[in-house]
This record gives structure tokens, sequence and C-alpha cells, in this order.
């Protein structure tokens, strides 16, 4: 059980690096959220959607989580499709967008240079989503976002990286919870098509199943 709360404060002091940008960004740009990205959804959900980190102009810059930038776009229109979200989604977070029975976390909840967190960084946040999970008292799929997102939640659940298989559609039992990973809806990988809306939406149709099983 982890110590930490299930969110990050607004002035985490844990990560120098991060912290360093968090202020760089701030005197930059005053007016964005410029702090840790608190996970957003249904607090009685039975879906937790797992990314990486917080884009630089996006969830760092909204405050909401995929929200702002192309992979927000992609994501809450699944979401709308599979049933898992409802409303208006804006990317600048000006909406009635609600999720439903479905909440959307980041392993490192502060927005990394290059959109790359240190390995270190990782473990030291690492007890924010361990306490983000134990909060969900109906948890029962996590969707990870990437491999760097389904290596953290798997160390999360005290497992090592090889305890599931990578690539998209791989999933598996671990602890009390099913652990299905698909290729993160970034502009690389629908730009490249490594990943098309088709395999996305084909993802949350098998959490969706997953759940209801």
């Amino acid at each position: 059980m982890s110590l930490f709360p299930p969110e990050a404060p607004r002035d985490c002091p844990l990560c120098p690096r991060l912290v360093e940008y968090r202020l760089e960004n701030a005197r930059q740009n005053p007016g964005w959220w410029n702090g840790p990205a608190p996970s957003f959804g249904d607090p009685n959900a039975r879906l937790l959607v797992a990314g990486l980190a917080p884009g630089r102009t996006g969830a760092n810059r909204t405050g909401r989580p995929f929200t702002g930038d192309h992979a927000g776009w992609l994501l809450y229109e699944t979401l709308q499709k599979a049933g898992f979200a409802r409303g208006r989604y804006d990317p600048n977070g000006d909406d009635d967008l609600e999720l439903v029975d479905c909440m959307i976390t980041n392993a490192v909840r502060c927005a990394p240079p290059g959109n790359k967190p240190l390995p270190v960084e990782e473990a030291t946040c690492r007890p924010f989503l361990q306490a983000r999970l134990a909060a969900l008292p109906r948890l029962k799929v996590i969707v990870t976002l990437g491999d760097v997102s389904r290596r953290n939640v798997l160390k999360t659940l005290g497992k090592p990286a090889s305890a599931m298989p990578a690539g998209h559609g791989a999933q598996a039992q671990v602890g009390p919870y099913l652990l299905l990973n698909s290729y993160h809806c970034s502009r690389l990988n629908t730009n490249t098509g490594r990943l098309t809306a088709q395999m996305f939406e084909d993802i949350f149709r098998r959490a969706r199943e997953l759940m209801e099983a």
C-alpha cells in the first residue's frame, strides 16, 4: 500500500529535472497549467487508461491528460465510440467531456523534456500510480498506451517487464487486473500507419469485453 496520495501536489518537488523544466515552461507561458497533470475520469471506473507523461503543449498546458495535443483527438473520439466518454471534447479543455466507467492517468505526472522521462523519474513517480490503482475499488482492466507505460504499470504491480508480452494487442492477467497493451496514439504512430483508428477502436472494444466477462 502506497503512502502517497493518488495525485501529485501541484508543486511536487521530487524530480529536480522535471521541476526545472516545469518552472521554465511557467516563465515562458505563465497562463498554462505547468504542473503535474492529475488523473481524469470516473472514481468508480472499471477501466484505467495509462499513458506515459503529459505533453508539453498538451496536458502541461491544459491540466487534463491527453487534452491539447494530437493524441487527445484520437483517444477521446475512440472512448466516445466505445461508450467510455460522452460530451464535447475541446483541445483547450473548455468542454463538457465526461468519462464513463473510465479514468485516464499517466505513469509520470509532469511533462519531461523531449517527452522522455528518465528511468529514475519513472521510479520516483511510481508511488502515485500505485496509489491511483489502489483508489479505484472497481478497477478490472488497464489499457497501457505504449511499451514504456506497459513496463511502468507492471513495475507498479511488482512485476518485471517480462511478465507480459510487448506489442499491440498483448494482454495478460496481472494480480487482480487484466492488462491490455496498445501502441501509443501519438502523431508519429498514426501518421506512419503503425496505429490506425480501427486498431485503436479494437483495443477498447476488447477492453469492454474483458470488463463485462
